[in-house]
């Protein structure tokens, strides 16, 4: 038979009872709104959209911050769960408030995709990491600022120690954690002859309790380098040996001594900068001999990279220009080097990456600037899955 349509204005139901509307089908009531006056009683589960409400459980909705922003006009009281902080958030009339147990936390520049399963967080400058939800544990990257390498005049100088590099675990409960990442330390400056000036040390990176101290200056041509996170190189006149790594000790070590420099012929060199990874090695003649100390690699955002690199030592070269003498892998800056009479500043260390500036590297009458040190990093990350 087919289908007949009426229209009915008003149904009244008299007498006692309970009365019932059955059908062996669905039953669908199109309406602009369906007005109810009194209490309602539902033996199933209503549904709508994603969320749904049933005896002895109530579903919540699904949304992004986007979305969740989106409803800030909704009722007092209403629950999501944000699939952007992965927490579950309860409307209270003028803002959300988290009441999840799942931790979660913000800062620095976020990332879920680079490491599956986890959120990773990068502080390439000052910032605030900021947990809310229950506690939990975190794996951690602190790096910090590099030294920077000696100037001389008419002199091999030593190249700046790496920054601090510390890794681990640590717990955190509900809280802002400010975080300080370290600045490069400068190089020696090349107008200073006929002076011989040291590098300066790089600045500390810290991290809730993690303190990783700047890596130390490298020395001027007679002068020793400075100790640090990784020590800095002596020049290729040492009065002493070179700047001491671990300084203050951790444990594990966060760093490694620089090298003593070489008054060789035929290529007087500073000493190589400590790296995160290992020693600077003395100066002298040869591609290895001042070479600054390697970094050490992490894992922390999915992707191996490798940080902490010591600075070169710089040559003085009194026959001919030679090769400059390489930082350590992990962003170390190579050693100066110049001709006869020509000034000259030695590279500086890539930022981010704690290394240490190469050694400024001067022929006869003519200054050698150091470089500087590359600033630090900090990066937290942490499991979501």
């Amino acid at each position: 038979m087919a289908d007949k349509s009426f229209g009915v204005r008003q149904i009244n139901i008299a007498g006692s009872g309970t009365p019932k509307l059955e059908t062996s089908g669905t039953l669908e009531i199109n309406a602009t709104n369906v007005a109810i006056s009194t209490d309602m009683s539902v033996g199933g589960e209503i549904t709508v959209g994603d969320s749904f409400i049933k005896s002895r459980a109530v579903g919540l909705g699904t949304t992004d911050t986007t979305g969740r922003n989106a409803g800030v006009s909704t009722a007092t009281g209403t629950l999501i769960f944000n699939s952007t902080t992965q927490a579950v958030e309860v409307w209270n009339g003028s803002e959300w408030n988290t009441l999840s147990n799942i931790f979660s936390a913000t800062g620095g520049t976020e990332d879920t995709s680079s490491r599956p399963g986890w959120k990773v967080h990068t502080f390439t400058g000052d910032g605030t990491f900021t947990v809310s939800g229950a506690a939990g544990d975190v794996e951690y990257l602190v790096l910090a600022g590099g030294g920077g390498g000696g100037a001389s005049y008419n002199g091999g100088c030593g190249g700046g120690g790496a920054g601090g590099y510390r890794t681990g675990t640590l717990s955190l409960s509900t809280g802002s954690y400010p975080i300080t990442v370290g600045g490069g330390g400068a190089g020696g400056p090349i107008d200073n002859a006929p002076s011989h000036v040291n590098g300066s040390s790089g600045s500390d990176s810290v991290f809730s309790t993690i303190t990783s101290a700047g890596g130390g200056g490298g020395g001027s041509r007679s002068s020793s380098g400075s100790s640090g996170g990784s020590g800095g190189g002596t020049g290729n006149q040492p009065s002493g040996a070179g700047g001491s790594g671990n300084t203050p000790p951790t444990s594990p070590p966060q760093g490694n001594p620089g090298g003593q420099g070489a008054n060789s012929v035929p290529d007087s060199a500073g000493g190589g900068g400590g790296g995160a990874g290992g020693s600077g090695t003395s100066g002298g003649p040869g591609p290895e001999q001042g070479k600054g100390g390697d970094g050490s690699a992490s894992s922390i955002t999915g992707t191996s990279v490798t940080r902490g690199g010591g600075g070169g030592g710089g040559k003085y070269a009194p026959y001919s220009p030679t090769t400059p003498l390489p930082g350590g892998s992990g962003g170390g800056a190579p050693g100066g080097i110049a001709p006869a009479n020509t000034p000259n500043t030695a590279p500086s260390a890539s930022a981010n990456t704690g290394g240490g500036g190469g050694g400024g590297g001067a022929r006869e009458v003519a200054n050698g600037g150091g470089g500087a040190g590359g600033s630090g990093i900090v990066i937290i990350a942490y499991p979501i899955a």
